[in-house]
């Protein structure tokens, strides 16, 4: 692998890690967010989806936008705003507000995730761009596996308020990698027009099947992680009676587990066909939701066997997320931008939806976090299936 491409792969993938920093460093500490700010866990997991809603909704502003006017200026003033956010949070003085900043935090962060994508989108297509694809997520993947381990060993010497600040100096960080990134999107290929050329570009990827299928597939997968995400500090912790470190060390493991699924398909992308794959990562999806619901409804093997079925439920991302993304993208590479966005949005408002409902009953039972995997789990199939019949059909 060429040095220049390396380099790529790296800052493309910590654009693209704004989501699982955003959220996993401070998941240790959300616990003690919520006693230090006199707030219940439902509350406090509203701070989870409120900076999901965030990444979801600025991708479509920050899509289109480069569509317009290149990837370089909108990725840099995106980054730029999510360091200045993400100080403001840290200086939050109650729930409500540290909610609003994490919406903007997220609406900053999204810039990064969507033009990453689209970057990737104006160089390679087909296959390749499937392999490109699953090597950001083995960048990403590094994000879930330390953010938690460093935010459980950063409470030992920081509180909650602290981890913000560490979460500025990332987006620092970020902002001086990505002013070496060159620009991918010609003058000659921008798109001119304004919100009715956006609205008429959104239109037309939300009526074509083979878009929404993937990306509807994809966001269900992912929706089932963020439930994950947000449920699993209480559940763990308080249910099942990890330390914050032990807590952490699950996380990373199941980062891990995306990482290594993320190398295999990179490896089999050209000898299988992506949505293979994709139809293999959803079975594995929908076996570790079911596996987790039997686990805490009827208690068989215990920490264990919700632990072990958690690590099915995440680690499946590394093959859905990589293929869906291609697949979605496939066929519009003249707005890749916009698709982006729309697919990001789809996404991300499906983990803003799961993530408070895995405290609706409460924080003293795991059965609303394992009911909202299974679901999202079983859509993830049937939207599989129905990109495939579509697939076929085309």
């Amino acid at each position: 692998m060429q040095s220049s491409q390396l380099r790529l792969i790296v800052v493309l993938g910590g654009l693209s890690a704004f989501g699982p920093l955003s959220l996993d460093l401070y998941l240790p500490g959300l616990p003690a967010l919520a006693r230090d700010l006199g707030a219940p866990a439902s509350a406090a997991q509203l701070t989870l989806t409120a900076c999901l809603a965030g990444l979801a909704l600025g991708q479509l502003v920050a899509g289109p936008l480069s569509d317009r006017y290149g990837r370089r200026r909108p990725l840099l003033a995106g980054v730029a705003l999510y360091a200045l956010t993400s100080l403001l949070c840290a200086a939050a003085p109650s729930i409500a507000v540290l909610v609003g900043l994490r919406l903007a935090q997220g609406l900053a962060g999204a810039a990064g995730i969507v033009i990453a994508r689209a970057v990737v989108r104006d160089r390679l297509e087909g296959d390749a761009a499937a392999r490109l694809f699953s090597s950001l997520m083995l960048v990403g993947g590094l994000a879930p596996i330390l953010a938690p381990i460093l935010g459980a060993q950063l409470l030992t010497v920081l509180d909650w308020r602290g981890i913000f600040v560490v979460l500025a100096g990332a987006g620092l960080a970020l902002l001086v990698a990505a002013l070496a990134l060159p620009e991918s999107l010609p003058p000659e290929r921008r798109r001119s027009g304004g919100l009715a050329t956006v609205a008429r570009t959104i239109r037309s990827l939300a009526a074509d099947p083979g878009f929404t299928s993937y990306a509807l597939c994809g966001g269900f997968v992912l929706g089932a992680m963020f439930a994950y995400i947000a449920g699993s500090p209480f559940v763990l912790q308080d249910i099942y009676g990890l330390s914050p470190q032990a807590f952490s060390l699950a996380f990373a493991v199941n980062g891990l587990g995306i990482m290594a699924a993320a190398s295999v398909n990179r490896r089999l992308v050209g000898r299988l066909r992506p949505a293979t794959l994709l139809r293999a990562g959803v079975t594995q999806s929908a076996l570790g939701g079911v596996l987790l619901l039997t686990a805490v409804l009827t208690g068989a093997g215990g920490r264990w066997g919700v632990l072990a079925a958690l690590f099915l439920v995440v680690s499946c991302v590394g093959l859905v997320g990589p293929n869906t993304i291609a697949l979605a993208l496939a066929r519009h590479g003249e707005v890749a931008g916009t698709a982006s966005a729309l697919l990001g949005v789809i996404q991300f408002l499906i983990g803003a939806v799961a993530a408070p409902l895995v405290g609706i009953a409460g924080d003293d039972t795991a059965v609303p976090m394992a009911v909202t995997i299974v679901v999202l789990a079983v859509g993830a199939v049937a939207a599989e299936r129905w990109g495939r019949v579509h697939t076929v059909r085309g």
